[in-house]
C-alpha cells in the first residue's frame, strides 16, 4: 500500500533511473576530468604549432650580393613581416577577449557544458578555415574564430574541476589541467616542426605542409565536440542549475508534497527572470571589489606578458642566438618535460604546504623571482649547452604558478562569480599581455636585430610580476569558494518558507 504523499515507480521510470545511474557511475569525476584536459591540450597544441618553425616558418631573406631565398611556411607564403606575424599570433586573441566575458554570463542561463559544445564546434571549424586560407586577412580572421571556440572551453572548465576535485587533491588535479598548457605548445612545436615535412602520400615527392597541421588538429578536436553533446556532466556549484537541483522541495511520509498550484506560486530571483545585462553588471562590480582578485591578476598579467613572447618568439630567438638547427625540437622537448614538472611541482607544494591565499601567493612571488633569475642567466651564456641547463630550471620554476594563480582565481570569489572570475582574468591577461607583447617583441627585435637583448629585456619582466605576487602576501584575504551569493541566501529562505507555510502534517 502507498503511503499519502508517496508516488510508486512505474517498470519505465525504474529502468531510466537504472540508465542514469550506470551512466554516472561511468562518467566518474577522474575520467570527466580527462576529457577537459585532453581538449586543454589540443587547444595549446593549437597555439604551439601556429608558432612552430614548420608551420609559422621564415620571410624571404637576401644576402649581400643579393641572392634570395625562397621564405617558408606562412611567413613566407604569405610574405609577413615580424610585426604582422606577431599580430597573426594577436588575432586569436580578439575572439577569446570578445567571446569570454559572454560565454561566462551565459553560463547563468544555459547549461555550461553545452555552451563548451558550441565553442568547441566553432573551434574545429575555424581550424579547418585556417588550413583552406590564402592571405594574410583570411588566416587572421579565422584565428579570431579559433578564440571564440576556446574562450568557452577557458571560463567554464576549470570551475568543473575545482568541484569535481577531491578537497585533499584540488590543485593537483587543476595542476593536471594546467599541465596540459606547456606540454600542448611544446607538442604543439614538435607537431608543427614535424608536419610540415611529412611526406605527401597523395603527391610522391612533395611533402604534407603547414595547412595539414590545421586540418589534422580539426579532426582530432572533432570526436570531443561530439562527446560533449552527449554526456551528462556534474551540476556546476553556484550555477543556477545547480541551485534548482538543491532546491527541490523533498516529498516524505512526514509530509504531504505541495501541489502544483501551490508551486507555481513560490515565486524566486533567478537569472532568467532578470535581464542578462543587469546580472552581468552586479557581478562585475562584486568582482572588481575583490581587492585580492585585482592583485592577483596584476601579477597574471604581467607574467603572461613574457610567456606571450616566449611561446611565439622562443623557437626562432633560440636559433637566432645559438643556430639551433632544430630549434622546435629543443624548445618543445623543454618545455614539455619543463612544464610538465613544474607545474605538477607548484601545485603539490601548495596541497601540501595548505592551499590557503597568503600560502599560494607566497609559491607564485617565490617561484617567479628564482625562475626570472634563472632565466636572465641562461640567456646570458654564449654556451648553448650553458643555456639549456639554466633555462630548464627556470622554466620549471616559471611553469609553477601556473595552477596556484587559478586556484586564486577559483577562491577569491563566491562560487557563482568564479565563471565571469576566469574569463576576466582571461581577457585581462591577454589583452594587457600576450596580445600586446607578441608584436612588440617582434617590432623590438626588428629595430634591434639581437635575439639575445631582446630577449633579456623581456625576462626582465619576470621580476615585477615577481614583486606584485608579493603584495599579495600581506593581504587580507579570504577563501570564499564555499559562500552564497546574497540573491541565492534570500531564494532559499523565501522558498523555506513557503514551503514551511504550506506543509501539511499527516
Amino acid at each position: 500500500m502507498t503511503k499519502y504523499g508517496e508516488q510508486r515507480d512505474s517498470p519505465a521510470v525504474t529502468a531510466a533511473a537504472s540508465s542514469s545511474t550506470a551512466t554516472k557511475r561511468f562518467w566518474t569525476p577522474g575520467r570527466f576530468v580527462a576529457i577537459l584536459c585532453i581538449v586543454n591540450l589540443i587547444n595549446y597544441v593549437d597555439r604551439g604549432v601556429i608558432a612552430s618553425n614548420g608551420v609559422n616558418g621564415s620571410s624571404r631573406t637576401c644576402d649581400a650580393k643579393g641572392l634570395c631565398s625562397a621564405g617558408t611556411g606562412i611567413q613566407g607564403e604569405f610574405k609577413l613581416s615580424n610585426f604582422q606575424d606577431g599580430l597573426l599570433s594577436s588575432a586569436f586573441m580578439v575572439g577569446l577577449l570578445v567571446a569570454s566575458p559572454i560565454f561566462a554570463a551565459l553560463s547563468k542561463r544555459f547549461t555550461p557544458f553545452k555552451l563548451i559544445g558550441v565553442g568547441l564546434t566553432v573551434w574545429t571549424l575555424a581550424a579547418v578555415g585556417c588550413g583552406f586560407s590564402y592571405n594574410f586577412w583570411m588566416i587572421a580572421v579565422f584565428r579570431m574564430f579559433v578564440g571564440v571556440g576556446e574562450a568557452s572551453f577557458i571560463s567554464l572548465a576549470a570551475p568543473y574541476i575545482d568541484d569535481s576535485a577531491p578537497a585533499a587533491r584540488k590543485n593537483l588535479w587543476l595542476g593536471l589541467f594546467y599541465m596540459c598548457i606547456p606540454a600542448g605548445v611544446a607538442l604543439g612545436y614538435v607537431f608543427g616542426g614535424y608536419v610540415s615535412i611529412m611526406p605527401d602520400f597523395f603527391s610522391v615527392g612533395n611533402h604534407l605542409g603547414w595547412r595539414w597541421a590545421f586540418y589534422i588538429e580539426a579532426i582530432a578536436m572533432a570526436f570531443f565536440v561530439v562527446l560533449s553533446f552527449c554526456i551528462k556532466p556534474p551540476q556546476l556549484k553556484g550555477s543556477c542549475f545547480a541551485a534548482k537541483e538543491s532546491k527541490k522541495p523533498s516529498t516524505s511520509i512526514e509530509t504531504v508534497a505541495l501541489t502544483h498550484a501551490e508551486a507555481s506560486q513560490i515565486k524566486t530571483v533567478s537569472p532568467k527572470s532578470q535581464n542578462l545585462v543587469v546580472v552581468f553588471g552586479k557581478d562585475m562590480k562584486a568582482l572588481f571589489s575583490e581587492k585580492v582578485f585585482i592583485v592577483n591578476v596584476l601579477g597574471y598579467i604581467t607574467y603572461n606578458f613574457v610567456i606571450g613572447a616566449y611561446s611565439y618568439w622562443g623557437p626562432k630567438a633560440g636559433f637566432g642566438i645559438y643556430q639551433m638547427k632544430n630549434a622546435d625540437m629543443i624548445f618543445g622537448g623543454l618545455t614539455i618535460i619543463c612544464g610538465i614538472i613544474g607545474t605538477l611541482g607548484g601545485s603539490y607544494v601548495l596541497d601540501r604546504i595548505n592551499a590557503t591565499l597568503p600560502n599560494t601567493f607566497k609559491l607564485l612571488a617565490a617561484s617567479t623571482l628564482f625562475g626570472a633569475a634563472f632565466c636572465f642567466a641562461a640567456f646570458c651564456m654564449k654556451n648553448m649547452y650553458a643555456f639549456i641547463g639554466l633555462f630548464a630550471v627556470g622554466e620549471i620554476l616559471i611553469f609553477a604558478p601556473q595552477a596556484p594563480v587559478n586556484f586564486v582565481c577559483l577562491h577569491c570569489v563566491r562560487p557563482n562569480l568564479r565563471p565571469l572570475s576566469m574569463a576576466s582574468s582571461t581577457v585581462l591577461i591577454h589583452i594587457l599581455g600576450d596580445v600586446p607583447s607578441s608584436p612588440l617583441y617582434g617590432k623590438m627585435q626588428d629595430r634591434l636585430k639581437n635575439w639575445r637583448t631582446s630577449t633579456l629585456i623581456i625576462t626582465s619582466i619576470l621580476f615585477l610580476a615577481a614583486i606584485i605576487w608579493g603584495i599579495g602576501i600581506f593581504m587580507n584575504s579570504v577563501d570564499r569558494s564555499n559562500e552564497k551569493s546574497d540573491d541565492e541566501v534570500e531564494e532559499e529562505e523565501k522558498l523555506e518558507t513557503k514551503a514551511d507555510n504550506n506543509s501539511v502534517p499527516v
